[in-house]
């Protein structure tokens, strides 16, 4: 099959590399593939290397934005229309909210033009809604009409979790047979595999970790809903009951030097350690030289941070948002309510103080996510679906 993606943009984050991943698999398995995308502007990094001999080929049109800025807009949806006329694909997937927009509605107005009638066929995959709680009214409004009338130009829809699915059609975004569930792959090898206490304790040292502390990670970008507020909170609780515990924050954005303050006011500023932007390469490391992850964000399809650390035989401590309880159970970790911080302080607390009780929800955790999050395990689920549109 001839085979198009289109992302908004590459920065660092999982739904850029579940489809980096899509991408690579697939043209592996022998089909011609091309990833559309906008520049990877900002603060968050980006993940161009991961492009490099992939076997596919990647095209930026320097006009994709993430913001609503109506003259890029059309001139970046020209442009993918230019593009999907030039490449004649059979598939169409998009992702992301703005590259949603203008790839459904461009693919949608070429479909017969490429002497196939009904073809492109229309793929979006939902990794996150645009539309939540945490938003203005009117916003929420716009963005379900916007997305109401793309879904009306799309094929099939693929969600990062179940919940995303039963969200999207509470809002009446499509019909129940429209969906599937691929749950977002990781590349597993880095996790599953020990690294050796050596370079364990070498990790630490360079973040300032010590050996003998029990390390509260949160691999997040330091932005708004992503709840970082709420750990420091838990910590001004935690961290007299727990003299031998620190709190790792890996990631970067506009919020860092407000939560520096935050912590500084607190005087928990020898409790927090910023790691700042990390490779992606290193997250295993993250996982395996910490001891707990904690998952704080109030909207999220379904955060890869929480089956990384799975992976790596690590407990987590979540809200219970979105995606979260399909992988988080009272075997794997604790489930929270948002923004209950009496509640992570508990859950922490339970963790901090058992060992025991960490290790086995770890082995717990690592065998329920190892298949489900396997990238064959997705991309077979994508395949499947192409073929059957085709």
């Amino acid at each position: 099959m001839k085979i198009v993606h289109i992302i908004t943009r590459l920065i660092l984050g999982g739904a850029q590399e579940n489809t980096l991943i899509t991408c690579r698999l697939l043209a592996e398995h022998g089909h011609d593939v091309t990833l559309i995308t906008g520049p990877a502007l900002g603060p968050e990094g980006h993940l161009y290397d991961w492009t490099r001999n992939s076997g596919f080929e990647t095209i930026v049109v320097d006009e994709m934005r993430r913001e609503i800025a109506p003259r890029l807009d059309r001139r970046a949806y020209k442009k993918i229309k230019r593009l999907l006329t030039e490449l004649k694909p059979d598939i169409v997937h998009t992702h992301s909210a703005k590259a949603g927009i203008l790839g459904r509605f461009a693919a949608h107005r070429l479909k017969g033009k490429f002497g196939k009638p009904g073809f492109p066929k229309v793929v979006h995959t939902i990794h996150g809604l645009a539309f939540h709680d945490y938003q203005a009214g009117h916003l929420n409004a716009l963005y379900i009409a916007i997305e109401r009338a793309a879904a009306k130009r799309t094929d099939a829809m693929l969600t990062v979790a179940d919940t995303m699915s039963e969200k999207a059609l509470a809002a009446k975004l499509g019909t129940p047979d429209m969906y599937t569930t691929a749950y977002s792959a990781i590349e597993e090898d880095a996790y599953l595999a020990h690294p050796g206490q050596q370079r364990i304790a070498d990790f630490r040292r360079k973040y300032g970790l010590s050996s003998e502390s029990v390390v509260l990670a949160t691999v997040a970008r330091l932005a708004e809903l992503k709840g970082h507020e709420y750990i420091i909170e838990s910590a001004k609780k935690l961290a007299s009951r727990f003299p031998d515990c620190t709190w790792l924050f890996v990631g970067d954005g506009h919020l860092r030097s407000d939560l520096q303050q935050q912590i500084q006011l607190a005087n928990l500023s020898y409790r927090f350690k910023f790691a700042g932007m990390v490779d992606p390469s290193d997250i295993p490391m993250v996982m395996h030289a910490s001891d707990i992850l904690v998952h704080c964000s109030l909207r999220e399809g379904l955060a890869r941070a929480l089956p990384q650390a799975m992976l790596a035989g690590k407990p987590v401590v979540s809200f219970d948002i979105d995606g979260a309880k399909e992988v988080v159970t009272p075997e794997t970790g604790r489930l929270i309510p948002p923004e209950d911080v009496p509640a992570l302080t508990e859950a922490c607390a339970e963790l901090i103080a058992d060992p025991n009780l960490r290790r086995q929800l770890g082995q717990n955790a690592r065998k329920k996510v190892t298949k489900q999050f396997a990238p064959e395990t997705m991309v077979d689920t994508i395949e499947s679906l192409y073929r059957k549109l085709v």
